[in-house]
């Protein structure tokens, strides 16, 4: 049986405090996300924003409430500075059949983790140093064990997440990569420029137009 595609399940944007990382991206995109809970087993929380029929946005940081957890945090947050920018640094795909593209990834994205928050339940490659590959820009892969999709109890605030670029100095490591895991989404790898440091940009349609994050 052939494995199934990828697609983009959210991105993250990734703050020293929340309220900091909501500021950004409603001055981006001229909307504040939501509320969203508790990652117990990362200590870590977050906020979300629907961008689209079935992508979301979410900000996270450290939950200063909560206690250090047993490995370090997800998506580099125990690398950000107290005085960090918050920035789009990393990005999530959902799969339907995890195991199987994680063995066929050509990067070790990270032991295949159970997760909850809530009533959500779920499974997430998590990279043992808290970073993902090729700078933190390999995209960790998700597979839900809820009843639907989260994102579609989320509120439309009328965004939709039109393309992802991905800016890295080794493009064809990162093409490869992205086709290991059958990806069927708008994901451009570009050449990152000489002295610039790997970035992510997503293209977001808003109520007032197109906006840049990242």
């Amino acid at each position: 049986m052939p494995v199934p595609h990828t697609v983009i399940d959210h991105i993250v944007v990734t703050a020293s405090d929340l309220d900091t990382g909501a500021a950004y991206v409603k001055d981006c995109l001229g909307v504040a996300p939501l509320p969203g809970g508790e990652h117990q087993k990362m200590g870590t929380h977050n906020l979300l924003l629907r961008c689209g029929t079935n992508v979301y946005l979410e900000v996270i940081a450290v939950n200063p409430a909560a206690p250090p957890p047993a490995q370090p945090r997800w998506f580099g947050l125990d690398q950000m500075a107290s005085d960090s920018a918050p920035t789009l640094s990393a990005w999530v795909l959902r799969t339907t059949d995890i195991h199987s593209h994680a063995a066929a990834c050509p990067q070790h994205l990270g032991p295949i983790t159970s997760m909850q928050r809530g009533d959500l339940n779920w499974l997430i490659t998590i990279p043992e140093s808290g970073t993902a590959p090729l700078d933190g820009l390999a995209p960790a892969l998700i597979e839900w064990h809820t009843p639907a999709l989260p994102v579609l109890s989320m509120p439309d605030q009328g965004l939709s997440l039109e393309a992802l670029h991905i800016y890295h100095p080794e493009p064809e490591t990162m093409q490869a990569l992205l086709a290991s895991l059958q990806l069927d989404a708008p994901v451009s790898v570009l050449p990152s420029a000489p002295g610039s440091k790997p970035a992510l940009q997503a293209i977001i349609r808003t109520p007032t137009g197109i906006c840049k994050l990242g």
